[in-house]
Order: structure tokens, then C-alpha cells, then sequence
């Protein structure tokens, strides 16, 4: 691996603080729960943990990780732990939902490692823990960023039945850079054929994320938001990728804010996404794109509205 590449001014980030940020780190150690938001070493977490300043701010957020903290893949880009699995908790589902009202969040994001030493690659256990949040209470929408179940149709066929708002599926990078940047085990057409099957099988809001800075060109960028439009995905984010430590992928290069702002209309205005959240930032879990949905599915807004309540809040 080269040397690091100094990052510009405009990925400078805040560090996690503040009480609210101190509150949901005690809960979550509690209930020994893991967010993604800490295992992946998000550069939005003293942000979104924080939550707002002013009156009327949100309570901040968390990005929940189910099925453990190590994962039985290892994709090059990213910072979880991988190997040395271990049994699934049974009352992981019900602590979720227990953090969830002490926190109290109105809209849940759910992600998970991928376990694919498990029969079902996790999928029930995953979906009781929707079901576990739902039942508790009804208004709550939630979010899940699925891992693809090995693109085994019944895994995907119980997350849909729990019945989330959103079920997101991140492709991750362009076709020709699925390796090295993802285990060999996902794939670019298994992506496709996961996010086509949920939209074809129900009425949920389909979402799904792409890094920007590891080599890709334009063109290649483009292609892969046109397969993603037509495979029916709604929801798009695009954000830059940043190297987790130094035995992980280089950064190719780091993207300008106007590059992300022209994806952002490309996206909305050509392709026709409901909505683009796309900045150097932006990670597939991201508020903007929660107050995006949350107008959207909660207040009945028209997807104009909603992006404009997504812009008010980025």
C-alpha cells in the first residue's frame, strides 16, 4: 500500500462529543448492541450521535449492526472485523427494540454483517428484529441495509415479509472494481438481481449506495446508476470512499463537491431516482436521506417536498 493521500478541507469532520452522544453509547453498551456507525469507523458519527443543537433538533441517530461484530467476509474497503463467528444472540431482536425506545428514535436504521456460516445467512433473525421494533410500536419506521444472503430468494423473501419502509442493498463500487474492493463472494449482477427482486415483489422503497474515489470513470458511474434505475431502485447515495487504515484499498483520488453535486442531478433529474443524496460525506446511511423518507412515507409529501425537507436538513 503508497502513503496516504492528504485529505482536503472539505472532509475535515467533527469529532464525536457532546451528551446526547455520551446517552446512546451507554445505552447501546447496556444492552451490549454494536452500531456500524463505530465498527466501521463512519466519519459521521459524532454528527449523527449528537444530534441537533437548536430547539426541535433530532434526538440523533444510530445505524444498528445485527448478527454480531465480525463478519465472515472481508471486503477490502471496509473496517469491520471478519472471522471467528460466533452463535447469534436470541435476545439481540428485543434489545434492539428495547435501545430504540430508550433512545427514542422515530426512524430505525438496520444493518448487519454478512453471515454466510449461517443456514439462512442471518435473514430470521434479522427479520424478527423489524418485527420486534414494529410491534413495540407501529409508527417507527425502520430501514434496513441487507447484506445479499448469498442471493438466496427465501432470505430475501422474509426480510420483505417483515415488512420495513426501506430495504437498501449497497452495490458498493462500478462493475469493473467489484474486486478488489468486495469479497469475491458479492458480485455486481447479485446486487442487481437482489434490489430487482425486492422491487418487484412489494411496494417497499428500495436504496442503495455507491463510493465514489477508488478508480472509477465517469462513465462507469453512469452505467452503474442506469442498471440501478432499472432494476427499480428509488433511493441513491454516493459519497467518498476513505481508506479505514493502511491494509486497506487506497484512495484513488478524493472526489470535488461539484463532481457529487452534477451526480446528484444526473441522478434525479436524467435517471429519474426519487431522490440523490450525494456528497464526499455521505454514507448509504445518512440524515438527509431519513428526512427524505420520513416526509415522504410518513407525511404523504410528494417526492418534491420530500426533497426539499432532505435539503433542509443536510
Amino acid at each position: 500500500m503508497s502513503s496516504r493521500r492528504r485529505k482536503p478541507d472539505w472532509l475535515k469532520m467533527r469529532p464525536p462529543s457532546g451528551r446526547r452522544f455520551t446517552e446512546i453509547k451507554s445505552v447501546l453498551r447496556d444492552r451490549d448492541l454494536h452500531t456500524v456507525c463505530e465498527e466501521a469507523n463512519c466519519p459521521n458519527l459524532g454528527e449523527c450521535w449528537s444530534g441537533g443543537s437548536g430547539p426541535g433538533d433530532g434526538p440523533g441517530t444510530a445505524t444498528f449492526m445485527l448478527l454480531g461484530d465480525r463478519c465472515s467476509r472481508g471486503c477490502n474497503f471496509c473496517d469491520v472485523e471478519t472471522g471467528g463467528m460466533e452463535p447469534l444472540d436470541p435476545d439481540e431482536p428485543a434489545n434492539v427494540a428495547d435501545a430504540v425506545a430508550e433512545i427514542g428514535l422515530d426512524y430505525v436504521v438496520l444493518t448487519s454483517v454478512d453471515r454466510d456460516d449461517l443456514a439462512d445467512g442471518g435473514s430470521r433473525h434479522f427479520a424478527e428484529t423489524i418485527r420486534a421494533i414494529k410491534r413495540r410500536d407501529p409508527s417507527i419506521l425502520v430501514e434496513v441495509l441487507i447484506p445479499d444472503f448469498g442471493g438466496d430468494p427465501d432470505a430475501i423473501d422474509r426480510i420483505i415479509d417483515a415488512d420495513p419502509d426501506v430495504i437498501a442493498h449497497n452495490v458498493e463500487t462500478v462493475e469493473r472494481l467489484q474486486w478488489p474492493v468486495r469479497d469475491r463472494r458479492a458480485g455486481y449482477q447479485q446486487t442487481l438481481d437482489v434490489l430487482e427482486r425486492i422491487d418487484r415483489s412489494s411496494d417497499i422503497r428500495t436504496k442503495t449506495s455507491v463510493m465514489l474515489g477508488l478508480g472509477e470513470y465517469d462513465h462507469e458511474v453512469y452505467r452503474t446508476l442506469r442498471d440501478l434505475r432499472g432494476v427499480g431502485v428509488d433511493i441513491v447515495t454516493l459519497g467518498q470512499y476513505l481508506q479505514p487504515s493502511r491494509s486497506h484499498l487506497d484512495v484513488f483520488e478524493y472526489v470535488h463537491p461539484d463532481a457529487f453535486d452534477t451526480w446528484a442531478r444526473v441522478a434525479e433529474e436524467e435517471l429519474g431516482f426519487l431522490y440523490c443524496a450525494s456528497g464526499p460525506m455521505v454514507r448509504s446511511s445518512y440524515k438527509a436521506g431519513e428526512f427524505f423518507v420520513e416526509a415522504l412515507v410518513r407525511d404523504g409529501a410528494s417526492v418534491e417536498e420530500a426533497r426539499e425537507a432532505a435539503q433542509a436538513a443536510d
